[in-house]
């Protein structure tokens, strides 16, 4: 527990740090691209419109809500999905891209996942206001549960900012890191239901919805989903969200101190 504190102050003294070295890791992502910032949003719209024509067009999909085609409902869930795999994806291998500042004794090298994390986090902002904007231009009138948006952001940042420390400090060693990381969230993108809906297996075999349960993302998939459609609160949902947190404080120590661990040897190897 020590050590979440000790990094929550170090967040906290060195903000403006972050802050500055956030916003260069965002500006640099786009050097030398002639559509620069452009890109940032092609694959996720190309993403979207794929399962759009497939799952509403072409397969009739129907989501279970009712009155919202499955455009609307598919974006809530795939859009904390984009945030998480490219979050996830640039801290793992930060410690290489920055090899210079690691390199640098004075430099607080635990703070490179979380401003990771920010630049990518402001990639995710703009899909939230996009997203605001696609459901007021649908017709769906604003609801004061839309506001949970940032309660559920702040919750899948924990969660993947301590699967962050863990894959970034092994990916030094074991550079095939980044390469299984990749693999796993293709895969992960399946288990949780973000394309389809869940019914469509708990109907027949109830015992898979705890299944579902058990991975804590199905928690901000459905909490999005709550907030842009239901307007469900997140206290309506207890034991959800009690086992979430605990998951994700396991996973955020457990990677925060394999990190610290391993953090004086990084210099040597890289």
């Amino acid at each position: 527990m020590h050590l979440s504190l000790r990094l929550l102050r170090e967040i906290v003294s060195e903000r403006k740090l972050i802050w500055e070295l956030a916003r260069a890791d965002f500006r640099k992502r786009f050097v030398g691209s002639y559509f620069g910032v452009v890109w940032m949003f092609i694959q996720p719209i190309a993403t979207v419109l794929v399962y759009f024509f497939v799952f509403q067009l072409g397969m009739k999909a129907t989501p279970p809500v009712p009155g919202q085609p499955y455009v609307i409902w598919l974006i809530p869930g795939i859009i904390p999905w984009f945030y998480f795999s490219d979050a996830l994806s640039g801290m793992t291998g930060t410690m290489s891209e920055y090899s210079y500042l690691v390199k640098k004794m004075a430099f607080p090298i635990e703070l490179l996942p979380a401003i990771k994390l920010l630049s990518c986090f402001f990639v995710h902002f703009c899909f939230l206001v996009i997203m605001t904007a696609v459901f007021l231009i649908s017709g769906n009138l604003p609801r004061l549960s839309w506001l949970q948006i940032f309660y559920y952001s702040f919750a899948e940042s924990v969660l993947v900012l301590g699967l962050g420390y863990l894959t970034s400090a092994i990916n030094v060693f074991f550079k095939d890191m980044s390469q299984i990381v990749s693999i796993a969230l293709q895969f992960g993108m399946w288990l949780v239901p973000i394309m389809y809906w869940e019914g469509i297996f708990t109907t027949d075999h109830p015992w898979m919805e705890q299944l579902f349960k058990l991975n804590p993302f199905y928690y901000i998939v459905a909490g999005y989903r709550d907030s842009m459609l239901t307007g469900a609160l997140f206290f309506e949902r207890p034991l959800n969200t009690l086992y979430f947190w605990i998951v994700s404080f396991l996973m955020f120590y457990l990677g925060l101190r394999i990190f610290m661990k391993l953090r004086p040897h990084f210099s040597d190897v890289l």
